[in-house]
């Protein structure tokens, strides 16, 4: 060991490295409704390009034949060829910035995740309507 470390050491610096930065077995949980980041332009190419390259090729089951082709046209495209899917690329970003706007500001403004805005009733007013028909069942 360098520097008179010994291994005990060295191995309690390796585990502290690797969970650096996070507690181990805390993961954050992604909310449902946060709005979904737009595709670059290279995607939304790719979505014409696997209309038309189906069509082409029916039999082909393979998703990596699609994407080495898809990634082989893209290379030899010019600016001009891409230009369409570059402009509906960026009206896509427009769009998701707008309404990651507007989901910011609604948890800014304090209103519930998704998980939570199940009902408007109120978890005791949820308890009270369930015991009250387990009294009528019981009648």
């Amino acid at each position: 060991m360098k520097g008179g470390e010994s291994k005990a050491e060295a191995t309690s610096t390796d585990q502290r490295l690797k969970t650096r930065g996070r507690k181990p077995g805390k993961k954050t949980k992604k909310d449902p409704n946060q709005p979904k980041r737009p595709p670059s332009a290279f995607f939304v190419f790719l979505e014409d390009f696997r209309k038309e390259f189906n069509l082409a090729n029916p039999n082909n089951k393979s998703v990596a034949t699609v994407g080495k082709a898809a990634g082989a046209r893209w290379k030899s495209m010019t600016e001009e060829d891409k230009a369409p899917y570059v402009a509906k690329a960026e009206s896509r970003k427009t769009e998701y910035l707008k309404t990651m706007q507007q989901y910011n500001m609604k948890l800014a403004s304090g209103t519930n995740r998704g998980e939570e805005d199940d009902s408007d009733k109120s978890k005791s007013e949820v308890d009270e309507a369930g015991s009250e028909e387990e009294e009528e069942d019981d009648d």
